[in-house]
């Protein structure tokens, strides 16, 4: 009897200890993140914007790392620990398949009466990315009344995909994702701040530091570059 209550107990118990990773990424991560996670194997991810998964960090959200496209949304999460930038990446202008090559000055002309898709100028760092980029090219003012501002870049391109605008704002990654639109322009790095992923741990689950240094190592960092991203300050 007392063998069958220590068996029901362990196995009540086991679940505890088998608990999946939980991995909070940025939606343009989306590829590598999960062939590691395939790799590793007992991850969970959820992908959104830098600044969804930010937020919903502050409000305890059960994570154990987070992968952000943007050191000052980390920089808001003190509960991070072990922060570390692990990839960086460039910003380029998409359109439909077969659209021609643009100048960025053309940038206004082009879109004629169709929308700019970006992420939330002040919040998706894509979108952050890209308008100091606009700014800085003096066609800030231009396009500002004429954005399709939406929740991550992923949505932005998804938006050109749909053929719902005629450009969009995204990171070369997410332009190589898929074969429904190309580049047409891409922005110099040195026209907004540099592109940074950044993440850390917000548990210590052992799992979990197993996860992040996978992605930093050798592991991690060949996937990354298989995808496109660039190393860290490139």
């Amino acid at each position: 009897m007392k063998y069958v209550v220590s068996l029901c107990l362990a196995l009540c118990v086991q679940p505890a200890f088998a608990e999946p990773v939980v991995v909070f990424a940025a939606a343009s991560l989306k590829e590598p993140i999960d062939a590691l996670a395939a790799r590793v194997g007992d991850v969970v991810v959820s992908y959104a914007g830098s600044g969804t998964l930010a937020r919903q960090i502050q409000q305890e959200a059960p994570a154990d790392v987070v992968l952000l496209a943007n050191a000052e949304w980390i920089a808001a999460l003190p509960q991070v620990a072990d922060v570390m930038d692990f990839a960086s990446n460039a910003l380029v202008l998409i359109g439909p398949v077969g659209a021609a090559d643009l100048t960025l000055a053309d940038l206004p002309t082009a879109l004629g009466d169709g929308r700019l898709a970006m992420g939330y100028t002040t919040a998706v760092p894509a979108g952050v990315y890209g308008r100091q980029a606009l700014e800085n090219l003096d066609l800030w003012d231009a396009v500002k009344d004429r954005l399709a501002e939406v929740d991550s870049v992923r949505a932005a391109l998804t938006l050109v995909v749909r053929g719902e605008v005629p450009f969009g704002v995204v990171y070369a990654t997410d332009a190589q994702a898929t074969d429904a639109v190309q580049i047409v322009a891409r922005f110099d790095p040195t026209d907004h701040d540099p592109i940074r992923y950044v993440g850390g741990l917000v548990s210590d689950d052992p799992k979990a530091r197993a996860f992040w240094d996978a992605l930093r190592g050798q592991v991690g960092q060949d996937l990354l570059a298989d995808f496109g991203y660039l190393p860290v300050n490139e």
